[in-house]
């Protein structure tokens, strides 16, 4: 099944309008700097000193988060890890996923030259302290009950 990719105003639409959580899977770190009012942060990756490495617990966090059916806009900084993250939940099972595909921060060209405004620079609206049931370790110690 293909990824729907969707620009950040269509993903607020889907918000909005037809119940869908959107499910922020930059790292911890990068969701406090400022993210989606109401987003979930569940990482496809963590930000570790020797860079990025992959979280093994992503889909089982996703999954005592949100049940099969859940409605997600998947959104990272510019549209790669939400990507794979987005394609990760259509193959373990859920079918109403949705790549928000600038990100936070936007798409920029090999040059740096955004190509297509994110969550943020759309003017979309931004908090910078997530619900304490919305945050990782929120969502992780759900899934170790």
């Amino acid at each position: 099944m293909t990824v729907k990719r969707v620009s950040p105003l269509e993903a607020a639409a889907l918000l909005e309008d037809e119940g869908y959580a959107y499910l922020d899977v930059r790292s911890i770190p990068e969701f406090d700097g400022g993210h989606a009012v109401g987003a979930y942060n569940i990482p496809l990756m963590h930000a570790t000193p020797s860079g990025m490495r992959p979280n093994g617990d992503f889909i089982s966090v996703v999954a005592a988060a949100f049940p099969k059916a859940s409605k997600l806009v998947v959104g990272c900084r510019s549209g790669n890890r939400s990507l794979r993250a987005a394609e990760a939940l259509l193959a373990a099972g859920y079918e109403h996923v949705v790549d928000q595909r600038a990100g936070h921060e936007g798409v920029r060209d090999a040059f740096g030259q955004l190509e297509e405004p994110g969550w943020h620079a759309a003017g979309l609206e931004v908090e910078h302290e997530a619900e304490p049931e919305r945050s990782y370790e929120a969502l992780l110690t759900r899934r170790d009950r």
